[in-house]
């Protein structure tokens, strides 16, 4: 029986509840496929901040790479500055573990309302794979003569070959794993940001018609590929692209996928520790009041469990969640709406552990 060690870090506003929903999944979904883990939590986050100043020592990002995961709720605090938090937690996590890879699944699951009309479950359903360690959100520039009206601020985008590459060959990895369509969509700008984008396209034909002559290639720029997204979702299998525009793209799929409350992701490094996490905020308006959607820090953990190679929890998980889906219980994915359906965070964990439970 394999037996794991995950990290856990609640973090600020709704974090803890919804958290409390996810492993009260994870422990269902454990029991049925037959494996075993133990939890160790942490209180990095805005609290902590505000009272010792602290965000994220070095002493713990030496205890993480100890585990075989990390369960991440969310990171904000209406009382700290942005950046603050993000630079030294999220970001930090990710640079100094080196989860290069950001994996964001957009999937239309049944019964979730989607802006796009006349799109079901069978048109949404794809993967991003965006790069995660490198680009502009490494902070590489300069502010001078800050203040003044001759100010000049500086971000610099910056990629290695090697940075490139391996970004890449998980994408491509991971299309043909997936085994769908078998197409892999590189997102770029190579008509206006012709040094960066050129890398990223002569590696991705290079790597493709050496490495992966199964997989189709083709080639988006963003500002297309956007529009392609809404116009025609069905379209997409995996797409590849570089930190800032992943960013960017990821946003716009949660959307079309039904919310921020159905968005789960993973920061990979395929030969480290990784961390999964919900992709909505701490939304601290609502703490405390049990009304907040657990479902993406529930389908976290579905990630995490494909992750680790195990295949059946992650399936008892995810099916867990379209069963409860399919239901009709809830009437939509915000806090009103959950209001609304007589549900709360709890509710909505105790059913979806039930499904797992009677899979």
């Amino acid at each position: 029986m394999a037996k794991y060690r995950i990290a856990v870090l609640p973090g600020d506003g709704t974090g803890p509840e919804v958290m409390a929903e996810g492993l009260k999944v994870l422990s269902a979904a454990a029991r049925k496929a037959g494996f075993t883990y133990d939890t160790e939590t942490y209180d990095f986050g805005g609290e902590r901040y505000l009272r010792t100043g602290e965000t994220l020592p070095d002493s713990a990002l030496a205890e993480f790479r100890s585990f075989d995961a990390i369960y991440l709720a969310a990171i904000g605090h209406p009382d700290v500055k942005p950046g603050i938090l993000e630079r030294g937690i999220l970001l930090k996590i990710r640079f100094e573990l080196d989860q290069y890879i950001n994996l964001r699944p957009v999937k239309l699951y049944p019964n979730v309302y989607t802006p796009l009309r006349d799109k079901t479950e069978r048109d949404i359903d794809f993967v991003v794979v965006r790069e995660n360690c490198g680009g502009l959100y490494r902070g590489k520039g300069t502010v001078m003569n800050e203040g003044t009206p001759d100010e000049v601020a500086t971000q610099e985008m910056i990629y290695t070959r090697h940075e490139v590459d391996r970004c890449l060959r998980y994408a491509f990895q991971y299309t043909r794993k997936r085994n769908k369509k078998k197409a892999l969509t590189l997102c770029g700008k190579t008509n206006v940001l012709t040094y960066v984008y050129g890398l990223w396209e002569r590696a991705f034909h290079e790597m493709g018609a050496r490495d992966f002559p199964d997989i189709k290639r083709d080639y988006a720029h963003v500002d297309a590929l956007v529009m392609w997204m809404v116009k025609n979702p069905e379209w997409f299998d995996v797409i590849v692209t570089s930190n800032m525009f992943g960013d960017i793209i990821t946003d716009l799929g949660a959307i079309i996928q039904g919310g921020m409350g159905i968005a789960a992701g993973a920061n990979i490094n395929p030969e480290g520790t990784s961390m999964f996490e919900p992709i909505g905020g701490s939304a601290p308006k609502y703490a405390g009041q049990g009304i907040i959607n657990p479902l993406a820090c529930i389908l976290a953990g579905h990630l995490m469990l494909d992750h680790l190679g195990e295949s059946v929890g992650a399936a008892l998980i995810e099916n867990a969640v379209i069963r409860f889906l399919a239901s009709g219980r809830l009437k939509g994915l915000s806090a009103a709406e959950i209001k609304g359906s007589g549900l709360t965070a709890a509710k909505i964990g105790d059913a979806v552990a039930g499904y797992v439970a009677s899979a």
